[in-house]
């Protein structure tokens, strides 16, 4: 399966999140690489907890299965 590079995560509260840090401005480039890299890690997360889930032998993926995930 190709994976296309589509951002899941809306880019303003990226910005947002650079602006509330103390930055006073923020590029396209530095929304663009707080996006990449937070997706990553959530789908890492995500899939980690769905693994958990089946594992647990559910389809409903549970708030303790996403913390564990994190873990």
């Amino acid at each position: 399966m190709v994976k296309k590079n589509i951002s899941t995560i809306p880019k303003a509260p990226m910005a947002r999140i650079l602006l509330n840090s103390g930055a006073n401005r923020v590029s396209q480039g530095a929304i663009d690489a707080l996006n990449d890299v937070l997706t990553e890690k959530a789908m890492e997360i995500a899939e980690k907890a769905v693994q958990i889930a089946k594992h647990s032998g559910r389809k409903t993926v549970h708030e303790g299965d996403v913390k564990l995930a994190i873990r």
